[in-house]
């Protein structure tokens, strides 16, 4: 069916609004209605679109670290359908709708940016900026009555991101090791750690050794101003570009990695690194 000659009731009243908002605010509310809708949309809650949802924002960063513009709007699209699939289920339960969210999200940005909206001056650094940012979220924080310092610090973000946000909450109150060096000196010790349990019978004290490295590692990223989670997201995109070199090279010898052994593969992978490199 031609997609401009809809005939669904629930998006005829929309049809002027064929790339706005209204429709697909409309589509939503057709797929989620109990007897016409999707069977699997209707049957979804909050809980089981949030992992579509994070998904949907890491695919958006990766169409960007890719340079791939001409599939960011169809990623966009799919991260605003799970942000307008949210106010859907929300709106059915009587919390709040779209209306809701857009008005939240503008609030915010006015309140927070008094030096574009108000009567501050817009005269000063970008750090400086960024240090009346945060003033004004711990303002926003007290208002809510979070009294820790690390209350807020949603549990829902990737661990790496989360442990760079805890990490920042703490450093702000003086809780922070002086510079890299002092972060080196405690890889070090958490790595000796590391060591000592892996011949363990007791799993969860290997896994908590483990995560203690990771969080230091994190500690380290900050200390040095390197995203943890661009800088793993690149190491992966390393890895994918040499094991193809890798089986690349094996292929064109009828081969196959399977076919292979890690003394070759290793060579053809340091082939792939110097190749890179020259």
């Amino acid at each position: 069916m031609d997609q401009d000659n809809a005939t669904h009731p629930a998006l005829a009243r929309d049809a002027a609004d064929r790339t706005g908002i209204r429709r697909l605010l409309a589509i939503m509310a057709a797929l989620r209605d109990p007897q016409s809708g999707c069977p699997w949309d209707v049957e979804q809650d909050f809980s089981s679109i949030a992992p579509y949802t994070i998904e949907e924002a890491h695919e958006v960063a990766d169409a960007i670290t890719r340079q791939a513009w001409e599939e960011l709007p169809g990623e966009l699209g799919d991260l605003l359908l799970q942000v307008v699939f949210h106010a859907q289920m929300a709106e059915e339960a009587g919390m709040f709708d779209f209306t809701d969210v857009v008005r939240a999200v503008s609030d915010k940005l006015i309140f927070r940016h008094p030096h574009v909206f108000g009567d501050e001056s817009r005269d000063k650094s970008a750090q400086q900026q960024i240090k009346d940012w945060e003033a004004i979220k711990a303002r926003e924080r007290a208002a809510k009555a979070e009294k820790g310092v690390l209350d807020g610090v949603a549990l829902g973000l990737p661990a790496l991101t989360r442990a760079i946000k805890l990490q920042n909450r703490a450093a702000r109150v003086g809780f922070d090791w002086p510079g890299p060096a002092d972060v080196l000196d405690k890889i070090a010790e958490e790595s000796r750690e590391l060591v000592e349990a892996k011949d363990s019978t007791d799993h969860a004290h290997l896994t908590e050794e483990f995560g203690d490295l990771m969080f230091v590692m994190a500690n380290l990223a900050r200390h040095l101003d390197i995203d943890p989670e661009e800088a793993l997201r690149l190491a992966n995109a390393k890895f994918t570009r040499r094991f193809g070199a890798i089986e690349a090279a094996l292929a064109a010898q009828g081969r196959h990695p399977e076919d292979s052994d890690l003394a070759e593969m290793d060579a053809l992978w340091n082939e792939a690194k110097a190749a890179e490199r020259a």
